[in-house]
């Protein structure tokens, strides 16, 4: 293993003391296919030099145009928003275990669900959420505890990492989960009036869909209700700047991921989940609710109104086991929403969905190229190629682009379609050079 004499020595006592004869016996748990072939490392580094020699690797990849996007998005962040959610007042909070002495961390989070309730149309938000996928899961758990019903009915084009997290949230439950194939790139309704009953508890739906399109649960929301089920409905923040509020659609529960307001791509995270909901679901809600009250001189303050886990004296009432709420990065989306401001939400939204518009007519006028999507879409939309979507992105990235997400990898039969993403972040000559190059490649 490369020790010297000195190390073997100290390596020596070391496994004396714990009782073993030899370092492998350490890694004796683990299986034998999964540890590594060595362990002969390199000799350590100053900070400077591994800086330097990230910055060598980071270089050899080049910069990648994104088109990418199916949950996480190439958004700007304004400056403003690393510097104050950088400072050490922010930086360091985490979730308040003696609130009475974290007032300024219980505001930040007071005025973010003020924001998420706003920008959803719905009554009471928690103090947030993981991400997305396990907001979802959460909402699917407590559409079973309110309705006391136990199946659940999956939309097919729903993000398909969020169905995952949904089926292991639900996997050792006497739960049943009936998905309905995506048409047309979303929910098909004519086969949810057929499976929906008096047995069902949810249906989870997504706005715009995984595929891009833009959808308006109104009477699918009235025909759960119908039923007694609720409607739990993904959507995407940005959008809502120019789409119908879930509240607006009669939606009962609505999550999504906050990682595009104000959080960077950063390899896939962290960001954070939102959860809002009506009214009288709060006693159900995961996670924490901070609240506004006065102290005995009449002074504003906050506290944390409900919580949620077994350790917060619930035990086996607990709702969730939920453990961290992310607050750094939901503070960063309500310094986003805050700096942008209504109309300054409603402009992005419209930035993004027009040159999208834009890119899918460029896309339309490529020689094999297909929309095989009818209906409005707003930053995403699907191209079929006339062959494998895999072989095309993967060529494309060594012309210096991210070109989409093949979907034959999550969709049987989608094997030839893209799914694009264009946001305010790309130029009307990045769209120009993406269709011209994959015009070439094809």
């Amino acid at each position: 293993m490369g020790f010297t004499p000195h190390t073997r020595k100290e390596i020596r006592e070391m496994l004396d003391v714990i009782g073993i004869s030899s370092v492998s016996d350490l890694f004796q748990s683990i299986p034998e296919d999964l540890r590594a072939a060595s362990f002969d490392l390199p000799p350590g580094m100053s900070e400077f030099e591994m800086l330097d020699h990230m910055r060598e690797l980071a270089a050899k990849d080049g910069r990648l145009v994104h088109f990418a996007g199916g949950g996480y998005y190439d958004h700007l962040v304004p400056a403003a928003v690393d510097h104050l959610s950088g400072r050490a007042e922010f930086y360091t909070a985490y979730t308040p275990y003696q609130p009475e002495c974290s007032q300024g961390t219980l505001q930040a989070l007071f005025e973010y669900q003020t924001a998420i309730c706003r920008l959803t149309g719905l009554e009471v938000t928690n103090a947030s959420l993981y991400d997305g996928a396990t907001a979802l899961g959460e909402a699917a758990m407590m559409a079973l505890r309110v309705t006391g019903r136990g199946r659940i009915i999956l939309d097919g084009s729903i993000n398909p990492f969020y169905r995952a997290v949904v089926r292991t949230y639900l996997d050792n439950l006497p739960v049943e989960i009936m998905e309905l194939p995506p048409v047309d790139g979303g929910l098909d309704e004519l086969a949810l009036k057929k499976e929906i009953d008096n047995r069902c508890a949810a249906v989870l739906v997504q706005n715009p869909t995984f595929f891009g399109r833009i959808a308006d649960y109104e009477a699918v929301a009235a025909l759960s209700h119908d039923n007694g089920a609720l409607l739990v409905s993904v959507v995407y923040p940005v959008s809502l700047g120019l789409l119908k509020s879930p509240g607006e659609m009669g939606v009962d529960i609505a999550v999504g991921d906050g990682q595009s307001l104000g959080n960077h791509l950063s390899f896939g995270g962290p960001a954070f989940g939102f959860l809002a909901a009506r009214k009288n679901l709060i006693r159900n809600i995961p996670g924490r609710i901070v609240g506004e009250t006065v102290d005995r001189a009449g002074r504003r303050g906050f506290v944390l109104t409900i919580q949620a886990r077994e350790q917060h004296i619930k035990r086996q009432k607990a709702t969730s086991s939920i453990c961290t709420n992310q607050s750094l990065c939901a503070l960063r989306g309500l310094i986003f929403l805050s700096l942008l401001g209504k109309e300054g939400l409603i402009k992005l939204a419209q930035q993004n969905r027009d040159k999208a518009e834009y890119a899918k007519n460029v896309f339309s006028r490529v020689p094999g190229v297909a929309l095989p999507h009818t209906g409005p879409t707003f930053n995403e939309f699907v191209a079929r190629l006339p062959k494998s979507a895999d072989d095309v992105v993967a060529h494309l990235a060594g012309k210096g682009f991210a070109a989409g997400v093949p979907l034959g990898r999550y969709y049987p039969g989608m094997e030839n379609d893209l799914l694009v993403t264009v946001t305010e972040k790309r130029t009307k000559d990045e769209i120009d050079r993406l269709a011209r190059e994959l015009e070439a490649a094809l």
